[in-house]
């Protein structure tokens, strides 16, 4: 006799209940096997980053000086930060960085996108060139120090001998003179970041859509105007990277300024970075020296917030 459907005997009871899910543990294994592959880098954050961050925001309440131990460590509330508000050699280096990031941040920004944009066109041996223009990001400072040092010796180095050629009698000091070191180090670093720059805006060039610049050529847009409407908007997201990026790196830089002018000639080259080198490990004032860092950090913050508002809006795809 056939069966109703209203007298059908359950699937379950056929083939038995549904075995249980397992998902909740394969999903929880594969929680812990991720957390096994961060680990590392995550205890290196902590060890080198986020500790000393910390702890260097605690010592620049004290007046530490390293030498006396932990047992020195004697907390003075703001006098740190009172003390900068008056001292006028941090105003002075607060000025120098300033100055020193804000022509050698954008003066590298601009070098990399003309080289980037070069660099996209299709010359022979294009390869070889992207590595050899990127080779000065990866070179230690000593080393492109020692290079500098040569090229701008101010009696037998290569640039002033170029410039002797072409009648410059007195050419400048460079890197002995008040007036010229600081401007030397910001043409120093311009080189060495450059064609960082190139490389990661050829990066942005290269993922553009080419439908775009298809439908702008129909349209009779020329050269400029591509660039200024599709290339340039387009690479908003990645200009606001790098200007970051170089912000923090070139206001923090230390290892050009202490190898080639030591703060020098006079005090002429002394950055918030090196007159904090300068009043922590030359006059053990740890405490000082924090308070120093934590202003330039604060400094650094406000600018990358800056940059971050300026390009919101600005970008092709925002």
């Amino acid at each position: 006799m056939p069966v109703s459907p209203a007298t059908a005997l359950p699937v379950e009871s056929l083939v038995g209940p549904p075995a249980p899910v397992r998902g909740g543990s394969l999903s929880r294994r594969q929680g812990r096997v991720g957390w096994l592959f961060i680990l590392p880098s995550m205890t290196g954050f902590l060890v080198f980053t986020l500790v000393p961050l910390i702890a260097g925001l605690g010592i620049a309440f004290t007046d530490w000086n390293v030498v006396s131990g932990l047992s020195g460590i004697n907390l003075v509330g703001l006098d740190n930060f009172r003390g900068l508000l008056t001292d006028p050699m941090f105003w002075s280096s607060a000025g120098r960085t300033l100055f020193y990031a804000g022509l050698a941040v954008p003066g590298t920004m601009v070098g990399g996108l003309l080289l980037g944009l070069a660099l996209n066109l299709d010359v022979p041996g294009r390869a070889v060139l992207r590595a050899v223009f990127f080779l000065p990001h990866i070179v230690t400072s000593i080393a492109i120090g020692m290079i500098w040092l040569l090229l701008l010796n101010p009696q037998n180095g290569v640039v002033n001998n170029a410039l002797r050629t072409l009648g410059i009698t007195e050419p400048p000091s460079w890197l002995v003179s008040e007036s010229w070191s600081l401007p030397s180090l910001i043409l120093i670093a311009i080189w060495s970041g450059v064609g960082y720059c190139a490389v990661i805006y050829l990066a942005g060039i290269q993922s553009l859509p080419q439908e775009l610049y298809e439908a702008a050529m129909l349209d009779g847009a020329g050269v400029w105007r591509r660039f200024r409407t599709i290339t340039w908007p387009s690479l908003m997201p990645t200009t606001t990277f790098l200007g970051v990026t170089l912000v923090i790196s070139q206001s923090q830089g230390f290892g050009l300024i202490n190898f080639l002018t030591a703060g020098g000639p006079g005090t002429s080259t002394t950055t918030l970075s090196y007159y904090m080198y300068q009043e922590g490990f030359q006059y053990y004032r740890f405490g000082y020296a924090a308070a120093i860092g934590v202003m330039s950090f604060l400094g650094v913050i406000v600018v990358s917030a800056l940059l971050w508002r300026y390009q919101k809006g600005r970008g092709l795809y925002t």
